[in-house]
């Protein structure tokens, strides 16, 4: 399977494409996403020496994360998933942050902005995918769900920020946090394919962003 992969849900920009298990992957961070992850798209499609046509996917991390970075991520899928005629696969933002940590149990965290926190719980199961425990929510840190049993690993731009509410709430459950961790591609990637495999494909057209926050989207609604 060749999926082509794309998350500019955070600070973090990056492509990557999953050839049967191998992953090729660009990765940069800064603010400059919408100039450059086209470019990071042609580097590694040139380095496989393949086409878009070539593939049987695109999946993009369809969020939650900045506003603006899932704009842009949404919307070069649709582009890219029209132009060649593909299925795109939508991927968490924060399913791909934990699925790049090397622990079987991660409380993957984003840093929303505004005191908040764009949250999940993630377990690895047999095929070493990450797995959603409960629901995905924005919410204070100090509000964090506390796990019923067993400890976790603690990852993202929201433990960077609230590391110290965060463990002080969640106490001997949480076991360490790892420092500067963000989605990539590559994990999107990886997901996309599992997910294609299941049959989660959707039209070019369903390539669309979600924002946990449901303000962002109604003041967007009504901007138009």
């Amino acid at each position: 399977m060749k999926i082509l992969a794309l998350d500019t849900s955070t600070e973090a920009c990056s492509a990557a494409l999953w050839l049967d298990g191998e992953v090729i992957e660009r990765l940069e961070t800064g603010a400059q996403h919408s100039e450059r992850i086209l470019s990071m798209v042609h580097e590694v499609l040139a380095q496989a020496g393949l086409a878009l046509t070539q593939l049987d996917a695109v999946a993009f991390g369809r969020g939650p994360g900045s506003f603006t970075g899932l704009r842009i991520g949404a919307g070069v899928t649709q582009g890219l998933a029209f132009g060649a005629d593909l299925p795109v696969v939508p991927v968490s933002s924060l399913a791909a942050l934990a699925q790049g940590v090397e622990a079987p149990r991660v409380l993957a965290a984003l840093d929303a902005r505004m005191q908040q926190v764009y949250w999940g719980a993630y377990v690895r199961n047999a095929q070493g995918m990450v797995e959603l425990v409960g629901e995905e929510k924005v919410l204070s840190p100090a509000q964090a769900p506390v796990p019923d049993d067993a400890t976790w690993i603690g990852a993202g731009s929201g433990w960077d920020q609230y590391h110290v509410l965060l463990t002080a709430r969640l106490k001997s459950r949480v076991s360490a946090w790892r420092a500067q961790c963000f989605p990539r591609a590559g994990s999107v990637a990886r997901l996309g394919a599992y997910l294609h495999e299941k049959g989660t494909a959707l039209p070019a057209e369903q390539a669309l962003p979600v924002y946990l926050r449901d303000d962002v989207a109604v003041k967007q609604a009504k901007r138009r």
